[in-house]
């Protein structure tokens, strides 16, 4: 399965488990990576100290190679940057921000850099500073998404016309069936998130795993658009949220609903009724909680068969 994204990371296959804030730490990460995937640690949700912590055990725990996600809106991006650098990782993944912020730093370190969009517009924006490959993620996608309302389908198609530079494909993408189709569709790999949430290395709560097994089509929204949009479980905290919407809120009254650690409470300390839940459409499909390596072992068995049988 060599193509330019296995190239690019040194990887097996062309897959990406996402880096999830309070889903990402150092043992999915290590376990994908050790799978033959990219494994991600998810710096969104960890301080400075706490991102080195897990570098350093990522680092023990595989030597394979694996990549730290970094949100350009971090308050202390900074810092996250130069325990990057200081750790040597090799591969980096921005996301929430301008690209031409760190991009030209991160290359002169000698690094790989992957930055993520939600439209065509912002894809040539990526390319044009600089970076190694894009990941194009359509609104399928949970957690913090784009406006647009892009779906994956029609998304990757056309930032594949667009563009020169890899192209990897997330949002909606759990299987091997979803593997190939992105394929199909341009994709030089996939980025997959949501499964991985339902992983048993997963750093996530119990509470929140197992909602997202049960969570089925029709059971998230993408919501809070004036704010940052995000794609939630709807739970009690959703149904507040809509409720608001009736009164035409402000985005300060939108602010003071969410509060401070939302997705915290629910995603890591497994408040189901309180907490913020980000999960994609395709929890739909997520039906059992299983080891990270069987679920990519599962994924590109599904894709090999599939691809064989058209």
């Amino acid at each position: 399965m060599q193509n330019r994204i296995t190239e690019l990371f040194n990887i097996k296959y062309p897959l990406i488990q996402a880096g999830m804030i309070w889903n990402s730490g150092y043992k999915l990460a290590s376990a994908v990576s050790n799978a033959g995937g990219l494994g991600i640690i998810g710096a969104g949700s960890m301080y400075p100290e706490v991102l080195r912590e897990h570098i350093q055990k990522c680092k023990k725990a595989t030597d394979k190679p694996f990549a730290v996600n970094v949100p350009m809106l971090y308050p202390q991006i900074d810092e996250i940057i130069n325990i990057i650098v200081e750790e040597g990782v090799q591969i980096v993944f921005t996301s929430a921000g301008n690209p031409k912020t760190w991009t030209s730093f991160l290359k002169e370190k000698g690094i790989t850099v992957v930055h993520i969009v939600s439209s065509v517009k912002f894809a040539l924006k990526a390319q044009e500073a600089g970076v190694d490959a894009v990941v194009a993620e359509g609104f399928e996608a949970g957690g913090h998404n784009g406006r647009e309302e892009t779906t994956t389908f029609t998304l990757i198609p056309m930032v594949k016309d667009k563009i020169s530079i890899p192209l990897i494909a997330a949002g909606g993408i759990a299987t091997g069936r979803g593997m190939l189709a992105a394929m199909i569709l341009g994709a030089d790999a996939v980025q997959v998130g949501s499964r991985f949430v339902a992983s048993e290395e997963s750093s996530a709560h119990q509470n929140f795993k197992d909602i997202v097994v049960e969570t089925q089509d029709g059971g998230t929204e993408l919501t809070l658009k004036e704010l940052a949009p995000v794609r939630l479980i709807k739970n009690k905290f959703y149904h507040q949220v809509k409720e608001l919407y009736t009164q035409n809120p402000t985005p300060e009254q939108l602010k003071e609903l969410l509060g401070r650690a939302r997705a915290k409470k629910g995603m890591f300390e497994g408040d189901l009724e309180d907490g913020e839940l980000e999960i994609g459409q395709i929890a739909g499909l997520i039906n059992e909680i299983k080891p990270a390596a069987t679920i990519v072992k599962e994924i590109i068995d599904e894709y090999e068969s599939v691809k064989n049988s058209l």
